[in-house]
């Protein structure tokens, strides 16, 4: 809020555990508030999984938090795309996604939209690559809930290009909902997922700026907190 922020992303529940969003001390705040707002949801949900024991709570959490995020007026909840293991059939891990929605659809849909995020490495992600995001897309594309989110780290990591990215990315999608800008603080296609203030990585500037108004989509910064003040300067004088 002391940054002047237009747009904000927050957890409701512990991103790191399995417990249930509890109702948030500044829900009537956030939704009369003119700051934007979107949920990430918790970082152990896979819901690509073929693993029941994983897939099943995820599947819960999913539309336990998105409910928690329409309880705060937020535009969306962002969900990685998750992985599968050595061995397993990645058909199964998009159908999986695909059921998500068409199990949720049947009863109403979620409060919010759900965001899928490009993720940064693993062989067997269901959104590291161009190609993978291409698959899950024609699993759940034709859901109205389903939405993109695009992080600049995460697509750098996973070897793709940013140049033109936004664009190839439109092309499979059809839409880009929410943009996390990030640097990377490893080389290019590293598979780490290992964020940097915007003029501290690997990544050039000018393409993260590039990617910023190309997208034409909320930006979320998700850089080391000392220099957040300062990426976010630079962002409002450069786009």
């Amino acid at each position: 809020m002391e940054l002047g922020a237009e747009v904000i992303q927050l957890f409701v529940t512990d991103p790191q555990k399995w417990d249930k969003p509890q109702p948030h001390p500044q829900a009537q705040q956030l939704r009369e508030s003119d700051i934007d707002v979107v949920v990430h949801s918790s970082y152990q949900i896979n819901v690509a999984s073929l693993n029941n024991r994983l897939r099943m709570p995820s599947r819960q959490a999913v539309q336990l938090q998105a409910a928690a995020a329409g309880e705060l007026g937020a535009f969306g909840l962002v969900v990685h795309g998750g992985h599968l293991r050595d061995g397993e059939d990645d058909a199964k891990g998009f159908e999986n996604w695909r059921k998500l929605f068409e199990r949720q659809a049947d009863k109403g849909g979620f409060a919010v939209p759900i965001l899928i995020e490009n993720t940064a490495g693993g062989d067997h992600a269901m959104a590291r690559t161009l190609e993978s995001i291409e698959r899950l897309w024609d699993a759940v594309g034709d859901f109205e809930q389903a939405g993109f989110c695009l992080d600049t780290c995460h697509a750098w990591a996973g070897g793709e290009d940013l140049v033109g990215l936004v664009e190839r990315v439109k092309a499979i999608t059809g839409r880009i909902d929410l943009v996390h800008l990030n640097n990377s603080r490893d080389e290019f296609d590293s598979g780490r997922d290992r964020h940097a203030n915007l003029h501290d990585g690997h990544i050039d500037t000018d393409m993260l700026i590039d990617v910023v108004k190309a997208a034409s989509a909320p930006v979320i910064l998700e850089t080391p907190a000392d220099g957040v003040a300062d990426d976010l300067q630079f962002l409002r004088e450069s786009v």
